[in-house]
Parts: C-alpha cells; sequence; structure tokens
C-alpha cells in the first residue's frame, strides 16, 4: 500500500483494501488527492460489457483514469458513467482520461462531478488470451489539472445556413479526435470546406461529445455540423444522424436492445442508417458487419458505399423485405485527407447529394426521409443523377396509374446508365452527352407498390446511384 499523507486542506480519508466480483480495490487519499487501484480477471460469460465501480466524495473537482488489458493479444474498450450515466467513451484510446467540471479529454464530458458510485466501464472487444486481465488506476482530485475549456457550449441546432431548395453536397461518415480520428474537430471542418461540402456528420464512435464544441465552430465555417454519433458494437454499426443525447450501445447488457437503440434515435427526432453492412472483416474491424435482426420497417437509411465498401446487396435484401431506407454514402475518414493506402478514402469520397428545401438539420433530415439522396461515389465533382417521377409525390412515394420516369445525368459522358425495378436491373443506356436525359413511360401495379431508381457505370466500377422512387396507384 501507498504512504498516507496528511493533507493541510482535505481531511483524512482511509479504505481499506476489499475484494469484489469485479477485483480487488485500495484506496489512499493524501495532499488532495484520492488514488484508486482496481485489477483483477476479466470476467466470463457473453455479456460484452462489465463495470468497475468507484466512490467519488464531496468536492472532488477532477477525475483522471489510467487503464491497461495487460496484454498484446486482448483488445478491451474503456468508457466512463457517473451516478446518472454516461460521461465518456474512449473505445480502445490507450491514453489516460480526465473528466472535470470546465474541461475533459476527448470523448469525455465536462461537468459537474457529483458524489456517489461512478463506474470504468469495460468492453470486451477481444479476449483472445486467458486469463484476461486488467489494472485501473482513478485518481480523485481537488483541483482540477486541465485548463477550462470556455469554447465548449451546450448545443443548440443552429438556425438555416442557406434558405435555397436544391442539391446539398456532404458526408455521413467521419471521426476527429473526438473518438478513434486523428485530426480536430478544426482540421477536418478546414478540409470539408477545401472539398466544396455543404454539411458534415462527425460520427463519432458511441460519444456525442463532440457537439459542445459545435456552437462555436459553426459560427466560422458555411459547413452545416451535423448532429449524431456512431452507434457501435460487436454486432454492427450505424449512424444515428440527427441525435444530440448518448444512445446505450452496450446491447444484451442491463436490458439494453437494439430495438432499444433505434427506438431512442427516433425519439430523439433522429434516423437509424445501417454503415458498411458487409465489412465483415474480423479483427482489423471489430463489429463492422451488420449481424441484427431487426425490423427492416425501423431502419431509415443504409451505407450503400462507406469508403471503397459496398452495402448495395445489403441494401437491396433489406428494401424486400420492406424498408424505405435512403442510400447514403460517407468516407469513414479518420484522417482528414492525409491518409493514403488501397483502403484510405478521403472527406467526401464517397459524397451524399440530399435534396432540401434549406441547409439545416431539419432540411437534411427530411431530405433523407423522402428519399431524395444521391451517393456519389467519385465525390462531389463525379457523376451526378437527378431522377423524378411524375405523378403525385409524398415522400418517397409517388401516385400516379402510369408515370413518366425521368434521369438527367452529369459528368457522366461515356458511362452507362441503368434502371432498376424492385431490385432486379430493367435496362442499361449509354450516356451520349452533358447533361444527358432518359425517359420512360412505366405503368403503377394493381396492388402494392413498386420501386424504381438508376446508377452510372464508369466501366466496371459504379460511380452514382440513386435512393429508390416508390410507385403506387393513386388512391379511390
Amino acid at each position: 500500500m501507498r504512504p498516507i499523507y496528511l493533507a493541510s486542506l482535505l481531511a483524512l480519508i482511509l479504505v481499506s483494501c476489499s475484494d469484489s466480483d469485479n477485483g480487488s480495490q485500495s484506496e489512499n487519499r493524501f495532499e488532495g488527492e484520492v488514488r484508486i487501484q482496481i485489477s483483477g480477471e476479466v470476467p466470463a460469460g457473453e455479456e460484452t460489457h462489465f463495470f468497475l465501480p468507484f466512490e467519488v466524495p464531496e468536492g472532488v473537482a477532477e477525475i483522471e483514469i489510467h487503464h491497461d488489458d495487460l496484454s498484446s493479444e486482448n483488445i478491451l474498450d474503456w468508457g466512463l458513467d457517473d451516478p446518472a450515466g454516461f460521461r465518456g467513451w474512449g473505445g480502445g484510446k490507450s491514453q489516460p482520461v480526465i473528466v472535470g467540471l470546465d474541461a475533459a479529454s476527448p470523448s469525455y464530458i465536462p461537468g459537474p462531478i457529483p458524489a456517489g458510485t461512478w463506474e470504468v466501464v469495460v468492453g470486451k472487444a477481444k479476449i483472445a488470451e486467458m486469463p484476461a486481465r486488467y489494472e485501473v488506476e482513478v485518481i480523485l482530485r481537488a483541483t482540477a489539472t486541465l485548463a477550462p475549456q470556455s469554447e465548449r457550449q451546450p448545443y443548440e441546432s443552429p438556425q438555416a445556413l442557406e434558405s435555397t431548395a436544391r442539391w446539398y453536397v456532404g458526408d455521413f461518415h467521419s471521426h476527429t479526435v473526438e473518438s478513434d480520428g486523428s485530426v480536430t474537430i478544426d482540421e477536418l471542418i478546414s478540409f470539408a470546406e477545401s472539398r466544396g461540402l455543404d454539411f458534415i456528420l462527425m460520427s463519432e464512435h458511441n460519444t456525442v461529445s463532440q457537439l459542445s464544441w459545435y456552437p462555436s465552430y459553426q459560427l466560422t465555417t458555411p459547413v452545416l455540423l451535423l448532429p449524431g454519433m456512431e452507434f457501435t458494437t460487436y454486432a454492427g454499426h450505424a449512424n444515428t444522424i440527427g441525435t444530440t443525447e448518448w444512445i446505450d450501445h452496450r446491447t444484451g447488457v442491463r436490458g439494453a436492445t437494439i430495438e432499444d437503440a433505434i427506438a431512442d434515435t427516433h425519439q430523439q427526432g433522429g434516423l437509424f442508417s445501417i454503415n458498411h453492412p458487409l465489412l465483415n472483416v474480423g479483427d482489423l474491424c471489430i463489429g463492422c458487419g451488420w449481424q441484427y435482426d431487426v425490423a427492416p420497417e425501423t431502419i431509415d437509411g443504409v451505407e450503400v458505399m462507406g469508403g471503397i465498401f459496398t452495402g448495395v446487396p445489403f441494401w437491396e435484401d433489406l428494401l424486400a423485405r420492406g424498408s424505405h431506407a435512403a442510400a447514403l454514402g460517407g468516407s469513414d475518414d479518420h484522417r482528414g485527407g492525409t491518409g493514403d493506402g488501397p483502403t484510405y478514402s478521403p472527406l467526401a469520397k464517397p459524397s451524399t447529394r440530399v435534396w432540401a428545401e434549406e441547409l439545416s438539420v431539419a432540411g437534411i433530415l427530411e431530405g433523407i426521409r423522402n428519399g431524395r439522396t444521391v451517393v456519389q461515389i467519385q465525390g462531389p465533382d463525379g457523376p451526378m443523377i437527378e431522377a423524378e417521377m411524375s405523378g403525385v409525390r409524398r415522400g418517397d412515394t409517388v401516385f400516379a396509374d402510369s408515370s413518366m420516369l425521368r434521369a438527367t445525368v452529369t459528368a457522366a459522358s461515356g458511362m452507362f446508365l441503368r434502371i432498376w425495378k424492385n431490385g432486379e436491373l430493367m435496362t442499361t443506356v449509354d450516356v451520349a452527352g452533358d447533361p444527358f436525359v432518359h425517359e420512360v413511360m412505366i405503368e403503377a401495379p394493381a396492388t402494392g407498390e413498386d420501386r424504381y431508381r438508376y446508377d452510372v457505370l464508369d466501366g466496371r466500377s459504379l460511380a452514382a446511384l440513386t435512393s429508390y422512387i416508390w410507385l403506387q396507384r393513386e388512391p379511390d
């Protein structure tokens, strides 16, 4: 046990060593600090997360946490809950964590430090070596060491940055140092501006710590900063687009379910969009492939292209089972344009166009709900398809007994335009000219609905694709 010193400003607290189901725990307080040592073995069982409780007395201004999985083979993820709930999720970060009243490490939330039981949250990302052990040190301080982060403010949705109805272009999947990215928020925004984007979503893994930085940055950039997070589990990833509160990703633990996460997303007014659903690459991207079985109609979008990885077959299957999910794309850029290698995609490659009445959070969300999206796989300057269907359109559905299906294609001369009906290839035409217009008359089914979309092939590579437009007969 470390020596115990009398503190001139704080009362001496002695807590004897004790054993618990989570391991052994000892605590000393001296010179304005309490140090808590927690160690033990990762509990066996199928639950993906476990919790290491520690007590915080009144008067603590800052908490620092060091953690170690003690193995080159095992991978543990780390987060923090206070007595009221979520305070941050660092995932696989190895750096120490500091949380205080006026400042916090990236991925964590500053704010009051309430007395009571806090918990270090541990995720069993990969357990390959047994026994799996951990060591955690918690330091409680009466005086903060982090400088106040005065730029952070409570998030509020900004006013519309533009009031024109048009196709806005952005990226729905990117990361900064607030999760596992290597660039700052400021650096990512600057890169987005250089790419000519209208909006970006910093889809940080299981945290909303980035949102308190948004208000100050939104004042100085024309790029709309969409709220949300990447809901990251060991059985699939998804974006919760438009949400502002943390959503519990620990499915199967303490009653949390995937259905609850989707419902929470919708209750916050957000959209639940599955990311890189077919990216089943094992330890190279833990949990990246989608494994959950959920009601198709509850899914609002699918990342049909995430970086260089397609999700189109998954999307088509989901639609065939009753979903109306929009097609979305995102780069999954973690390096703000500074990466390299065959699997790296910089911000805006792919990009997604959204037809919206205005450049606002509500406007972009409504455009997605209406299925007014086009994924430009080659980026904002690549092929673009504007698809229309005559009749009365409500959301993503047109009501007409017969309809003119029309596509206007730009930046695709010499490529191939394909029309898809209900997941089956309907026809292929050469793109001759820029712009190129293609029209075809279609009939609504006697009952139910048919769906139509376009895509563009550049040689054998997919260059752009639209969401589906759904067609039903006019009601009596």
